[in-house]
């Protein structure tokens, strides 16, 4: 008598965002090199040959965790980039939005921070250096901008301050947690009073 074939489940798109919501705080935790697709499995409660059901590799697990991020993140972006804004409002807008992205991606913000230069140099990830190239462009070009039309101090070294913005901006994922106290808009808030006082004209 032929045995019969067990039928296939079809991974809900719910069961997979869980997943690689397991799989992004633990490659945050570890690190993308210590983690094993066991580590992962064993996290969600599933054993680690289930998970290759979801995905063939934690390579894939971290790709498509990086590639959402970015995806959303440069949704963001574009809005501001495109809306027209003066420079200060374009680095207000930018760091509003980064923080808003730490509420939603925070663990794989941390990766990308930890990991992208590492993982640059493989050419399923020519992404990261791509995206970053951008990244640079658009916060060089609102400060050199606002240079320009003396909204920023005429003597701000531009990429000195993109680095500072940037670092300590994409640095509060590592103690961010949605749903604090402060809201990302009202972290925003604070940060931008804290900093642009200090790159406008003296009086």
């Amino acid at each position: 008598m032929p045995t019969k074939k067990k039928p296939q489940v079809t991974p809900t798109p719910a069961r997979r965002r869980e997943l690689l919501a397991t799989a992004a705080e633990v490659f945050a935790a570890q690190g993308y090199n210590a983690t094993t697709v066991r580590r992962i499995a064993d996290e969600a409660g599933m054993l680690a040959g289930s998970l290759y059901y979801h995905f063939d590799s934690k390579e894939s697990m971290v790709d498509e965790i990086l590639s959402t991020f970015l995806d959303e993140l440069w949704q963001g972006y574009d809005a501001v980039l495109a809306a027209g804004l003066g420079p200060r409002a374009t680095i207000e807008a930018l760091v509003t939005e980064s923080f808003r992205q730490i509420d939603r991606h925070r663990p794989a913000v941390a990766i990308y921070q930890k990991e992208s230069r590492h993982l640059a140099t493989q050419p399923r990830f020519a992404y990261l250096a791509d995206s970053q190239e951008k990244f640079e462009k658009a916060w060089l070009g609102a400060l050199e901008r606002g240079v320009a039309e003396g909204v920023f101090r005429d003597d701000l070294d531009v990429r000195l301050t993109y680095r500072f913005v940037r670092d300590t901006v994409w640095v509060a994922a590592s103690w961010y947690r949605p749903g604090g106290h402060h809201s990302p808009e009202e972290i925003a808030r604070q940060y931008l009073s804290t900093v642009l006082d200090g790159i406008t004209p003296r009086t």
